[in-house]
């Protein structure tokens, strides 16, 4: 079975960092792509990060660019999305999600997280 488990949210002070973590397991992580998302409430689901499993390269949305940086440990199946000089504007819940391929692609993504929280006061 194939799951995905996010960790590591919580509430932060603005400027502060959080480290969120995917935990894969049922598949190989080795041939799947590992995206990032949020949804805002009120607001449509948007991508924040990827990272290809076929050369490491990286994906980040514009908005979180020079602030987050994403990251995958193959010996533990995990992605981690380091977060720093976090915004109240990040507030959202944050998903995990395997892609279709190796490659970090607009779609699909076919199996996802439960997500975690992130709330950033101001």
């Amino acid at each position: 079975e194939v799951q995905l488990v996010e960790s590591g949210g919580g509430l932060v002070q603005a400027g502060g960092s959080l480290r969120l973590s995917c935990a894969a397991s049922g598949f190989t992580f080795d041939d799947y792509a590992i995206g990032w998302f949020r949804q805002a409430p009120g607001k449509e689901r948007e991508g924040v990060s990827c990272i290809s499993s076929s050369d490491g390269s990286t994906y980040y949305a514009d908005s979180v660019k020079g602030r987050f940086t994403i990251s995958s440990d193959n010996a533990k199946n995990t992605v981690y999305l380091q977060m720093n000089s976090l915004k109240p504007e990040d507030t959202a819940v944050y998903y995990c999600a395997r892609g279709g391929s190796s490659w970090c692609t607009p779609g699909p993504y076919d199996y996802w997280g439960q997500g975690t929280q992130v709330t950033v006061s101001s």
